[in-house]
């Protein structure tokens, strides 16, 4: 493309003013890019604040219709619901269980807001008892091709308590193709897959495994989480799961920059609630705060991220 240069050019015209700035913007963020997650927990009558993502609830059922009214009313399409559960085993038996916590939220928001998109994860980690996202084999190591057809059941228990959407975090090798086959097997060809496909091992979790309950007991993920600095094996692994059957495919890099743009991207909540923290703490200066989570929001959504979620 062969551009005209200066003095007949010249850029900052159009930067002269807001209402400028706003016309030729090339990136907007609106309330329809935002999925809000919910954290949903056993018992009664339970609105806990999670001190890891200030501004973020652990709901038990009979309470988290209240967030989920507020969710509506702001216009946001979506829920990804994230369940701590009542018990814990080695195989995580608790996922496909239709009476934990997250099975319960899916038929309760549905009956009451059939429109609004429902998507949840799917993982063993908030379910078994050392924290992994498989099955172990010998104490240490997770077995991949165990572990599938268990996720697999707790994609299907999803769909069939009202889910929307399958978003499958766990990063086995195959588990898109597994969740795909046993959801057309149950009669749910219409659910879509959105595949944590490139999830990179990130102390930047933190926060989020604390608020799931999911920390491993020991060891850590780098097994089956991806190196931070393999761009190139993170595109093979988009094209696998496209492959397998995903709908939509993201990069969970959670990390300060991504330098992965052909890709679509969805950074989960972490990473803004990160942002608010600081500013709360003064890491940030609190005037920072809504400039901070804005440019960091708006980085993500260039030709890359076409959903992003929000702290509340």
């Amino acid at each position: 493309m062969s551009i005209t240069g200066f003095p007949v050019y010249r850029p900052r015209r159009t930067r002269a003013t807001e209402n400028l700035r706003a016309m030729i913007r090339e990136t907007e963020v609106s309330v329809k890019d935002l999925i809000y997650p919910l954290f949903v927990v056993p018992g009664e009558n339970v609105k806990h604040e999670i001190e890891s993502l200030p501004g973020n609830y652990h709901w038990s059922i009979d309470r988290v219709m209240e967030c989920v009214d507020e969710v509506v009313k702001l216009g946001i399409p979506a829920v990804l619901l994230f369940g701590v559960p009542s018990y814990k085993d080695a195989v995580g038996s608790s996922g496909w269980d239709m009476n934990e916590p997250v099975q319960q939220a899916c038929k309760l928001i549905k009956e009451k807001y059939p429109e609004l998109v429902i998507i949840t994860d799917v993982c063993l980690c908030e379910y078994t008892e050392h924290g992994h996202c498989g099955v172990l084999q010998n104490g240490c190591t997770v077995n991949n091709d165990e572990t599938l057809p268990l996720l697999a059941k707790v994609a299907v228990s999803h769909a069939q308590a009202g889910a929307d959407m399958i978003a499958p975090s766990n990063m086995m090798d195959g588990y898109v193709k597994a969740i795909r086959e046993a959801l057309d097997a149950a009669g749910f060809n219409h659910i879509p897959i959105m595949a944590y496909s490139a999830k990179f091992a990130s102390a930047y979790y933190g926060p989020f495994r604390a608020a799931a309950d999911s920390a491993p007991s020991a060891g850590d993920r780098k097994g089956y989480q991806m190196d931070p600095a393999n761009s190139d094996e993170a595109l093979r692994e988009v094209a696998l799961d496209i492959e397998e059957g995903a709908d939509i495919v993201m990069v969970n890099r959670l990390w300060p920059s991504s330098t992965l743009y052909n890709v679509y991207t969805k950074p989960l909540t972490v990473r803004c609630a990160f942002i608010m923290s600081a500013a709360n703490t003064l890491w940030l200066k609190l005037q920072l705060k809504k400039a901070g989570l804005t440019k960091n929001v708006s980085l993500w959504k260039p030709c890359w991220a076409s959903n992003v979620p929000v702290p509340k």
